[in-house]
């Protein structure tokens, strides 16, 4: 069962369509997987609906918690994101590769079915391009037995989780879950069974142990 959930923030805003595009994949992708993000963004789309004939209508700010400047930087996204829309002549793949494995990809991610993976020993990579400047979104598979060294995040991490199952300090994961993480967090993700995710990232990862320490003087080519 899915247990982590987009803010209801990030879901006012996807229903709002004020997302960039980056976050706005994962918000489609999740709420696909997810009936009660479903629900509610439906909800939010109709009251949306009828306050645009509605002169008293005004807009809806932000609850000031701990997440505010988290959300900040996802909204502050959007002014390099160049609203592109998806046209019916783009190539489309209901299913993604990585190795010897083949996984169901959602509607908002088939365009990118087809992306060109990238091998760090257990970890691969597949960039997708959205020309978004300093924030990055790609697809990150894990091999069974495999993990991501210890680290926090110099700006937010999005994953949701597509595939399979990961362990961190926090809890375990299933497909479905939307885990965003910024500076106060330190995790270790690791994997008995593999797994596929989507990441968005707005600045490189800071490893905290060991010798993956040693990536952080090349972190910003490598997030």
């Amino acid at each position: 069962m899915i247990k982590y959930h987009p803010s209801t923030d990030l879901l006012d805003a996807f229903a709002a369509g004020e997302l960039p595009t980056s976050m706005a994949i994962a918000l489609s992708a999740h709420v696909e997987l997810c009936q009660e993000c479903q629900v509610y963004v439906a909800v939010a789309e109709d009251k949306l609906a009828a306050n645009a004939f509605n002169d008293d209508a005004v807009p809806s700010e932000w609850n000031e918690d701990a997440e505010h400047e988290m959300l900040a930087a996802i909204f502050a996204d959007t002014a390099a994101n160049d609203n592109k829309v998806m046209t019916q002549s783009e190539p489309r793949s209901s299913q993604i590769t990585v190795g010897d494995k083949t996984y169901a990809l959602p509607r908002a991610l088939q365009r990118f079915g087809t992306s060109t993976w990238a091998s760090f020993g257990k970890v691969q990579r597949a960039r997708l391009n959205l020309d978004e400047g300093a924030t990055r979104a790609s697809f990150l598979h894990i091999d069974e037995g495999g993990s991501v060294p210890a680290h926090t995040h110099k700006g937010y991490e999005l994953t949701l989780l597509l595939d399979g199952t990961f362990e961190d300090e926090s809890g375990r994961y299933v497909p479905g879950d939307f885990i965003l993480l910024d500076n106060r967090h330190h995790h270790t993700p690791q994997t008995k069974e593999g797994c596929l995710c989507y990441t968005v990232a707005n600045a490189p990862l800071y490893f905290t142990k060991g010798m993956s320490k040693l990536l952080n003087t090349v972190g910003h080519a490598i997030y």
